[in-house]
């Protein structure tokens, strides 16, 4: 029986991950040179596979002329702007809802620290939807997505065994942390993700096209 609902942060509950890699393009078009988008994207969800540093790599290519700390200021400054205008997507705070009003427990898990992700929930007006919050700082360092830490200390936060639990996921890194993890995935892509074929148990364009009904109808016959 379904116990409990996992939401990943970052691109799923609100998408700050469009926004982050428009704007380093737009930087480093600025200064004359190119993001190795394909380099970006394996940090997306957690930096378990990747080092890159996107400031780190344009004064690399500058050969000193940029400094990564002033560029990480532009960049922080002009991508929460955009982050800060972007409403919660579609379908997610239904889904909230509806295992709330189930008597599920709800939790998020994510990559990012607590100081990001406590913010905007705070800022968004959900902090106080979630049972839980699990962050990188929960976690040893260097263990975030895709390793399955995460999502390991939200079971165990929300006393629920695996298989009790789904998981709402919008990067390949998450769902893989979620299958390490041994818990139902679901794949919601964001206009970024989408395009790095990421799959889950279930993938749907939005959340709002998945029901909790119908989600737990699936989850038990994946049991079964």
């Amino acid at each position: 029986m379904l116990k409990a609902l996992i939401f990943d942060f970052d691109g799923l509950i609100l998408d700050t991950e469009t926004p982050e890699v428009l704007v380093w393009q737009s930087i480093y078009k600025d200064h004359g040179f190119e993001l190795p988008v394909q380099e970006w994207e394996k940090t997306i969800g957690g930096y378990g596979i990747s080092n890159f540093d996107a400031a780190e790599h344009l004064a690399h290519l500058s050969s000193g002329r940029l400094d990564p700390a002033s560029l990480r200021i532009r960049y922080r400054n002009e991508a929460d702007v955009i982050i800060h205008a972007n409403p919660i997507l579609p379908g997610v705070l239904d889904m909230i809802e509806q295992g709330r009003q189930s008597g599920l427990q709800v939790a998020i898990g994510s990559s990012s620290p607590h100081s990001w992700v406590d913010t905007h929930a705070k800022r968004l007006g959900i902090f106080e939807h979630f049972d839980r919050i699990i962050c990188q700082d929960d976690v040893a360092p260097g263990r975030t997505k895709p390793n399955p830490d995460i999502y390991l200390k939200a079971l165990e936060q929300l006393n629920v065994k695996n298989d009790a639990a789904v998981v709402f996921e919008d990067s390949p890194n998450g769902v893989l942390a979620a299958r390490r993890a041994e818990i139902f995935a679901v794949a919601v892509p964001n206009p970024l993700t989408v395009k790095m074929g990421v799959s889950g148990d279930v993938t749907v364009s939005s959340l709002a096209e998945l029901s909790l009904v119908e989600l737990s109808e699936l989850v038990s016959r994946k049991i079964q």
